[in-house]
């Protein structure tokens, strides 16, 4: 059970690294082919960029180093989240495809947070 939420964590970590970066520092570029990204500001989607970073390293961070590792569960809880207010974004613009995202994303991350409290603690 360990390796599988170790696995799951770090490969939510790059797609929610992945993410943010673009949020963050290409903004520009990928907002004109996406239509929901008009649901919010530049500043709102710019912050939840910075979370989903700050949320990858801690899916990964806290745990390895054995420090606060309890921070690994509070990311995946913000993670699932944040998952649930993208999809009601992505229902409002009628994104089939980025709904299924958001919703597996959401859900692996609700099995992280449970795995990491219950089947696996991280403590």
């Amino acid at each position: 059970m360990n390796i599988l939420l170790w696995t799951l964590q770090v490969l939510v970590a790059l797609m929610y690294g992945a993410s943010g970066v673009m949020k963050v520092f290409m903004f520009d570029k990928i907002s004109a082919d996406v239509p929901s990204f008009g649901a919010l500001p530049r500043t709102a989607w710019t912050s939840l960029g910075v979370l989903e970073l700050v949320c990858a390293v801690a899916l990964i961070a806290p745990g390895a180093l054995h420090w606060q590792p309890q921070l690994t569960i509070l990311a995946a809880i913000v993670l699932a989240i944040e998952s649930l207010v993208f999809i009601g974004v992505h229902v409002k613009y009628r994104e089939t495809t980025p709904i299924i995202m958001s919703g597996v994303l959401g859900l692996v991350m609700v099995f992280v947070a449970y795995g990491r409290i219950v089947l696996q603690p991280i403590f």
